[in-house]
């Protein structure tokens, strides 16, 4: 009651009309600026807004990742009123419907490196994990860091579905690997060595290789031995033009000689045969997978504008080149050199505190895990072809003359392939003129 009373006693005097301070103070109101901090899960997230001095406007909330859930957050977000801006952590692509969503209804949208949220100190020695904690602790890192928050946007069509291609493609493989050695192991009970007598680089045109087909109808060493060798020839012969495989003699009677030594020990039975023609049959699957989905990757990175220019550059072939391009994204979106190198987690940073500066210092891995195994590979073949104009090449010479340790040059080769295609397709880029997807 006194405040009321000095307060209307102050208007008295000063001539303010009460009407226009409450306007004022809803105008002030209005441009205050306001944090929303989203904590992303699979099928839900965690919503909290925040205001500078530690006021919280909405207390978190439960948002589903549905199309009624998500018109409801835009509704509640519009009445806040004032300079709004969103941010939440990158995590897998769960966070995608929410962003689209909310970028598309004109707010301001930052999708932050998962990292950095954790890194951020919400200046309190509890250590607490929970949901609601998390999105109160993303609301306060963009009022911190309110004017560095990148915008984000949407990546092109065409790169997106590359990149969903690139990591199918390493989980298909991963698969695969699993289920050849397995093959393997289970090879080694019928007919010991048969996968060491092709090569692996021998398909078909579905991706099969050529020692899993020959296993799948030879699938026990009496298969081949318990013939003669002229009546196996002409069995491989057949076999070979059925399957539309070059026959070669000499490979022949290589095998006749492996089953000839090969200890079995499983049974030749209809079991075993079962059991083997199955393990044959699932492999051929996923071969036949991953040649689609390399086959769509050649298609889809042939669509970009720098896919010449790569492709040229040695070390990207038709598996590293397409997946290069899919994990880096618009070069155009990195400030410089550097980031790049920061983002595939292969640069040292320096490591000092008063007196004490380390001379040992390890990369980051701080970036992309996918980049950096593609790296690594490129790396490898690089090193293989030893090509002495090769500037990548030169450098891991050099570095392994000074008796550096294997994993040291190969890193930084790869660093220095990644320096060298920052320049080489960023200049391509300004030669050529095409919308930028960049997210700064």
């Amino acid at each position: 009651m006194l405040n009321a009373r000095v307060t209307k006693q102050a208007e008295s005097v000063m001539g303010i009309d009460g009407a226009s301070i409450k306007k004022e103070a809803s105008q002030m109101k209005s441009s205050a600026i306001t944090a929303v901090g989203i904590d992303v899960s699979k099928h839900k997230s965690m919503v909290a807004v925040r205001r500078p001095g530690g006021e919280i406007v909405v207390h978190p909330f439960e948002v589903c990742h549905t199309s009624d859930d998500l018109s409801r957050l835009v509704s509640t977000l519009k009445k806040l009123g004032g300079d709004i801006r969103v941010v939440m952590e990158h995590t897998g692509n769960y966070w995608r419907p929410l962003a689209l969503t909310l970028k598309k209804a004109g707010f301001f949208v930052s999708v932050v490196n998962a990292m950095l949220i954790h890194d951020f100190s919400d200046n309190s020695i509890r250590k607490l994990k929970t949901d609601r904690a998390d999105s109160l602790k993303i609301a306060n890192y963009a009022l911190t860091f309110w004017n560095e928050l990148p915008p984000f946007n949407d990546e092109e069509e065409t790169r997106l579905l590359l990149k969903t291609q690139s990591r199918m493609y390493e989980r298909i493989t991963t698969t695969a690997t699993a289920l050849k050695n397995g093959l393997i192991a289970l090879s080694d009970q019928t007919f010991a060595g048969v996968n060491l007598i092709f090569d692996d680089a021998t398909k078909s045109t579905e991706g099969h290789l050529k020692w899993v087909d020959f296993f799948m109808h030879y699938w026990h060493r009496d298969c081949v031995c318990k013939v003669t060798l002229e009546a196996f020839m002409e069995s491989y012969r057949c076999w070979c033009k059925r399957k539309k495989y070059r026959f070669r003699s000499e490979i022949a009677q290589k095998v006749y000689e492996s089953a000839k030594k090969s200890v079995s020990t499983l049974p030749k039975c209809e079991s075993t045969k079962i059991l083997i023609t199955q393990a044959c049959k699932n492999l051929n699957a996923i071969c036949e997978a991953k040649q689609a989905c390399q086959c769509e990757m050649q298609r889809l990175a042939s669509l970009l504008p720098e896919y010449d220019i790569v492709m040229s550059m040695e070390g990207a072939g038709p598996v590293t080149g397409p997946i290069l391009m899919a994990e880096i994204g618009d070069v155009r979106r990195f400030k410089n050199k550097k980031a790049l190198v920061a983002f595939a987690g292969v640069d040292a940073p320096p490591f000092q505190s008063g007196t004490f500066e380390s001379k040992s210092r390890h990369v980051s891995k701080r970036g992309s895990p996918h980049l950096r195994r593609t790296l690594f590979t490129v790396s490898g073949i690089i090193l293989q072809l030893s090509h002495r104009e090769n500037q990548v090449f030169c450098f891991m010479d050099k570095k392994r003359s000074e008796g550096k340790h294997f994993y040291v040059y190969m890193i930084a080769g790869a660093a220095k392939f990644l320096r060298i295609y920052y320049a080489t397709v960023t200049h391509y880029l300004k030669t050529v003129e095409t919308p930028s997807f960049a997210n700064c």
